[in-house]
């Protein structure tokens, strides 16, 4: 079995390491000597208060540690990897805190076996000993219909406990009503995961086995397999269909919420979850939530309780209160818990209004035939990127994403759609200024950037002036723009030699009496040639310049693209002429 690498100093003491990585970033806990135990250092703060100790297994970092601190948790007992913490580490917490002169200790603890099990030997031999403690389990998974004698597992959803129970006890409310009030909140979570792989315990190999084409449904915590799989047939299905919709009829027939319901969601990462996949599931959770009726009062979005690194993410959803609601927004110093807005989510306004652009004076006559021309010679532009799109793509994949090509012909579509929508201005300076703005909202990349740039600084030398002299302006202009701004020079092996070589020639155009037409075609040769040497070159700019040099043997697929919309421009030209 395949052994998945993970970062650490050792497999034995990976969770003393963890925790005393939490305590030195966290001035307000610390690990009490001997045992895997993390207690807030503010322990005097709790005197004639109900101290609250919660834990379990490792492996599902921020918790349980994470949650220690002022208005949440005293503190946890942490126990190796996907394992119950031993009971004489529990029972050494109750008895510092209960020292500390503590008013009971209430043990918050997430269904599992071993959790219910030495917790509850820790609680009776606590008692024994003369200290107030009681136990709440905790047990939010939805993903059975019929759950087993076992009950439902402890999920994500207990660190809404962990909040509730703090506000209460920073209120001084007793044992007996901290631990009655959360029985009877705890009673309205309820909490569903999907995965697309399995994680893998340190030492150990993944947990299960999951195709590339598969995802789990209803899986645990602890890298156990969930009760369904599904073919991801796309995202869209995985979304809806395998997470959204199912959950809601699980959430239903378990009676945590219905339509109408005021919620509290969150949205848990499982470990390896990328931050943008997260932010489309809580897209569409939230979507899909108050499409069914439910007004989503809060939400969180992040990683509060993981399965290493497994990814895949769970829905928590809460059915709430005023009183549940004023608990959970009270403050607290726990490092974990996030900064979550007081605010409802469904009813508030989530687009802002975007400034209208300043109209352009359209023009009294436009002048057809240059608009004929502008739209030939564009024509000729696109053709030409088009087909050297997988040219360019292979090109840039020596050093970068390889995707050249098709952000070039991105653009060419575009000016297509451009050239057929009629809007062409027959001005220069007001053509390029819009042929700018096309490749900025269309193109994308910092080629679509560079391209913009030098549009709009070209259009400038053109606003008052015409002719050979005030398109060499433009050109001048445009190039000066984007070394100004890009950073790059000529010789870095990007765009810019295959411009900065036309550039050159170009600027006979400011001699009197020129053959305009002889002179960009010079310019356009010029351009292909340097765009070949740049093969020779040392990259000094853009994602090549992390490159080695050696690697590098081909032409810079930039400088290729420029040199063929300048080409392309002459052909244009030169066919109308």
């Amino acid at each position: 079995m395949e052994v998945g690498k993970k970062l650490l100093n050792s497999v034995p003491g990976c969770v003393d390491d963890a925790l005393h990585g939490l305590v030195s970033c966290s001035l307000g806990l610390r690990v009490l000597q001997g045992h895997r135990v993390v207690l807030r250092s503010d322990l005097d703060q709790v005197k004639g208060r109900v101290a609250l100790l919660s834990g379990g297994g490792s492996g599902h970092e921020p918790a349980h540690a994470g949650y220690v601190g002022q208005g949440m948790l005293t503190g946890v007992i942490a126990g190796p990897v996907f394992t119950s913490p031993p009971v004489g580490s529990i029972v050494a917490a109750i008895r510092t805190v209960a020292q500390a002169g503590a008013a009971g200790v209430l043990l918050l603890v997430k269904n599992y076996t071993g959790d219910r099990l030495n917790f509850g030997l820790a609680l009776e031999r606590a008692r024994r000993d003369g200290v107030d403690v009681e136990m709440v389990v905790i047990a939010d998974d939805c993903a059975f219909f019929s759950p087993r004698k076992a009950g439902r597992r402890g999920l994500c959803g207990i660190i809404l406990i962990h909040k509730i129970a703090g506000a209460l006890a920073e209120e001084g409310k007793s044992l007996q009503e901290i631990a009655s009030f959360v029985k009877n909140s705890s009673a309205g979570i309820g909490t569903l995961g999907v995965s697309l792989s399995p994680c893998s315990v340190p030492g150990s190999g993944p947990t299960f086995k999951l195709g590339s084409d598969e995802i789990e449904l209803g899986l645990g915590i602890h890298g156990e397999a969930g009760v369904q799989r599904y073919k991801v047939i796309s995202l869209t299905v995985m979304l809806f269909r395998s997470q959204l919709v199912i959950s809601m009829d699980f959430f239903s027939h378990n009676c945590i919420v219905s339509s109408g319901d005021p919620i509290i969601l969150i949205v848990n990462n499982l470990g390896g979850l990328s931050c943008l996949e997260l932010q489309i599931v809580a897209s569409s959770a939230v979507r899909f939530l108050e499409g069914r009726g439910l007004r989503i009062e809060r939400a969180m979005t992040g990683s509060f309780m993981t399965a290493l690194e497994m990814s895949g993410v769970s829905l928590t959803l809460m059915k709430t209160s005023p009183e549940i609601l004023q608990l959970f927004d009270k403050d607290t110093s726990a490092p974990a818990w996030p900064r979550v807005s007081h605010v409802p989510v469904t009813g508030r306004t989530r687009t802002f209004p975007c400034a209208p652009e300043s109209p352009q004076p359209k023009e009294a006559q436009p002048d057809v035939k240059s608009v004929q021309v502008y739209s030939r010679v564009l024509g000729y532009v696109c053709n030409s990127l088009l087909s050297l799109e997988e040219e360019l793509n292979d090109l840039d994949r020596a050093a970068g994403d390889g995707d050249c090509g098709s952000t070039h012909a991105r653009a060419a579509h575009a000016i297509k759609d451009w050239i057929s929508s009629g809007q062409l201005p027959s001005h220069p300076s007001r053509f390029l200024a819009a042929l700018s703005h096309v490749l900025l909202e269309k193109m994308g990349g910092t080629s679509g950037a560079l391209y913009s740039l030098f549009l709009m600084a070209a259009a400038e030398p053109l606003k008052d002036k015409s002719g050979p002299q005030a398109w060499a302006a433009a050109m001048e202009a445009g190039i000066q723009a984007m070394k100004r701004y890009g950073g790059a020079e000529p010789g870095d092996r990007t765009m810019l030699d295959s411009l900065s070589a036309a550039n050159v020639v170009l600027q006979s155009l400011h001699t009197p009496n020129c053959n305009a037409m002889e002179i960009l075609g010079r310019a356009a040769k010029s351009a292909s040639d340097a765009a070949e040497e740049t093969k020779h070159m040392t990259a000094g700019a853009g994602r090549a310049s992390y490159i080695g040099s050696s690697t590098l043997s081909r032409p810079d697929p930039g400088a290729k693209a420029a040199a063929a919309i300048l080409q392309a421009i002459w052909d244009g030209l030169n066919d109308g002429s």
